[in-house]
C-alpha cells in the first residue's frame, strides 16, 4: 500500500511540475515572439506617456537596456521625449508615441472610407460616385502637372511620375522598352479597398495619367482589383 501511495505521490508531483514548465515555456515563447521595441510601443500605446523606470519595472530588464532601445525608436522618428519637472531632483524624461509611431498600429480607414461610399452612393445615386472620383482626378491633375512640363523628354515626364507615385506610396518602377514606350508597374495600390469596390477609381488614374503626362496612350495592362499581383501600364507618347 505504502509503495502504491508512493508512487500516486510521485505520480501528481511529475504532473504539477510539467504543469508548470508548460507554463514557463509557453510565457517564454510569447516573450520571444514579440520584440522588446515591440513590447515598448505597445505599453506606450497602452500608457501614453512612460519613464524609462516605469519600462524598466515592465519588461523586467536593465536601465541600459531600455534606453538602448528608446535610442532607436527615437532614431526611427517612433517615439518622443519631453522632459517633466519635478519638485526634487532632475527633470523626468518621459517618453510617448510619435504620429508615425501611432501608424503601426492597426486602423481602419479603409473600411470606413468604403461605407461611407456605398452609404453615398445610396442616397445620391451611382452619379454621385462618378463625380467624386472625377474631382478626386482633376486634384491630382493639378497637384501633378506642374511637376511634368511639356518641356520634358517622355524619360524625364516618366521618371518623375514614378518620383510621385512612389511618394503616395506605389512602390512605381518603370522600365524603358524604346526611346517613346515604357512599362509602368504599380506593386502597391494604397486605395486598394476602395478600388476593389470602385472600380472608377482604377479608371481615373489612368485618365489622370494620360493627362499628366500629354498623351492619350496609356494601356492599363494588369490590375491587382482583377486578382493580378500588381498593376501594370504600356506608355507610350
Amino acid at each position: 500500500m505504502k509503495s502504491h501511495s508512493s508512487n500516486n505521490k510521485r505520480t501528481t508531483f511529475y504532473f504539477i511540475l510539467l504543469t508548470i514548465l508548460f507554463r514557463i515555456g509557453v510565457l517564454i515563447i510569447e516573450n520571444v515572439k514579440k520584440s522588446t521595441k515591440d513590447k515598448i510601443l505597445e505599453l506606450l500605446k497602452k500608457d501614453v506617456s512612460l519613464s524609462v523606470n516605469d519600462l524598466t519595472e515592465r519588461l523586467y530588464i536593465t536601465h541600459m537596456a531600455v534606453r538602448k532601445h528608446l535610442n532607436i525608436l527615437e532614431k526611427d522618428h517612433l517615439i518622443k521625449s519631453i522632459e517633466v519637472k519635478q519638485q526634487m531632483g532632475r527633470p523626468l524624461q518621459l517618453y510617448s508615441l510619435t504620429d508615425k509611431g501611432e501608424r503601426l498600429f492597426p486602423k481602419n480607414y479603409e473600411g470606413l472610407t468604403v461605407d461611407f461610399l456605398h452609404d453615398i452612393k445610396e442616397i445620391h445615386g451611382e452619379n454621385s460616385i462618378k463625380q467624386l472620383f472625377k474631382k478626386r482626378e482633376q486634384r491630382l491633375i493639378n497637384e501633378y502637372s506642374p511637376r511634368i512640363v511639356h518641356e520634358h523628354t517622355p524619360s524625364e515626364k516618366i521618371k518623375e511620375i514614378v518620383n510621385i507615385q512612389n511618394e503616395k506610396g506605389y512602390m512605381a518602377n518603370v522600365t524603358k522598352i524604346d526611346e517613346n514606350t515604357f512599362e509602368l508597374i504599380e506593386y502597391n495600390c494604397p486605395i486598394l479597398a476602395v478600388a476593389k469596390e470602385f472600380k472608377i477609381a482604377c479608371q481615373c488614374e489612368t485618365e489622370m495619367l494620360k493627362d499628366v503626362l500629354q498623351t492619350k496612350q496609356v494601356n492599363r495592362i494588369c490590375c491587382k482589383t482583377d486578382g493580378d499581383d500588381h498593376c501594370r501600364f504600356f506608355i507610350r507618347f
